[in-house]
């Protein structure tokens, strides 16, 4: 199952892509034939899907900015995530966009993947929508509660559920895929349900509903990576540094140029910028010297090492894996402490 499945467009009645399937790469791609990178080249093949965080690349294509650190980038936009978890799980990519849970789910599936950057956490974009007669997290002891089970948003529901020390075993959980929980609450079907951006908004259609928590509440609970295969980061750690430079003045360059780089990110998610401005301000882009902090070991979500101790027995629970991933060598910061170091950081 694929954990962030962004529906594009976002359009009332338009055919909704569900976390289970897809047929690859969008049309408009900027493919080409062949796979990874040779070891030793700068040249790096690299994934990505619809996601707030992730759009940025679009706009690095567009300015040219890979060409500017010396990097040939083969970017690979893909229509449906899953797609892109699958040519990452074949070898097809040196490098792509994905979650944590996916990463922690491939390692544990055998897929030697390191992480490079933490791009973004989701700020807002996942939520737990409840009916009127739910005020608190306490008020949902008993209640009926669809989520797609093992995504984020699911985890983010248990870790709300914590703080009120509730757990799954209190609740009415019904497993269901997020488009079919959307539809399925605002029809009536559930108190409460677990569902991302654009779904919320189909959600929220049912009167008297509101949202109860959300992944603002619980920062670093949801973030979003960029994520290298082990081949590329040890025999290309020059073509590697180079994405990582690139990456963070592509962000350099969309402050500098907000309506330009706004123009060029809607339009790959087939919105309007106002529609794309109101999901892109629940997703907060890290710095270089944000993402290193998020890097660092620490005693709550903030830390990505503490998110994944977190994660990793979840997703076996949740039959996603069969067993724990070896986070030891999963994250990689020094790509990025070299670029803040070289900043003066």
């Amino acid at each position: 199952m694929g954990f962030r499945t962004l529906v594009v467009p976002l359009i009332a009645g338009a055919a909704l892509l569900s976390a289970c399937g897809g047929d690859g790469d969008d049309a408009a791609s900027d493919t080409t034939e062949g796979g990874a990178a040779e070891a030793g080249a700068d040249r790096l093949t690299v994934g990505y899907s619809p996601w707030p965080g992730w759009f940025p690349l679009a706009v690095a294509q567009e300015a040219g900015i890979f060409e500017e650190v010396g990097l040939d980038v083969e970017l690979r936009y893909f229509a449906d995530y899953l797609s892109s978890l699958d040519a990452m799980a074949a070898g097809e990519l040196d490098v792509n966009a994905q979650t944590l849970n996916d990463t922690i789910a491939a390692v544990a599936a055998g897929s030697d993947q390191v992480v490079v950057v933490i791009g973004d956490n989701s700020t807002g974009n996942d939520q737990i929508i409840c009916d009127e007669s739910i005020r608190s997290i306490a008020d949902l002891e008993g209640r009926t509660i669809g989520a797609e089970a093992g995504v984020v948003d699911h985890f983010l529901l248990l870790q709300g559920m914590e703080t009120e020390g509730l757990t799954e075993d209190d609740i009415d959980f019904r497993p269901i895929l997020t488009a079919d929980a959307a539809a399925a609450f605002a029809a009536g079907e559930f108190d409460c349900v677990g569902v991302y951006a654009p779904f919320t908004l189909q959600a929220m259609e049912r009167e008297g509903a509101h949202v109860l928590f959300d992944s603002a509440d619980f920062p670093g609970t949801i973030p979003d990576l960029f994520v290298a295969t082990r081949e590329v980061v040890d025999g290309s750690p020059e073509a590697v540094a180079k994405f990582v430079e690139g990456w963070y003045r592509t962000l350099d360059h969309i402050e500098a140029n907000p309506e330009e780089s706004l123009a060029i990110m809607a339009e790959l998610a087939e919105l309007s910028v106002e529609e794309y401005e109101s999901f892109a301000a629940g997703t907060t882009i890290f710095t270089a010297e944000e993402s290193l902090a998020a890097f660092a070991d620490g005693d709550d979500t903030t830390s990505i090492l503490h998110t994944a101790r977190l994660l990793n027995p979840f997703l076996v629970e949740a039959g996603l894996t069969e067993r724990e991933a070896d986070l030891d060598g999963m994250f990689e910061p020094s790509f990025t402490a070299a670029y803040v170091e070289s900043l003066g950081g």
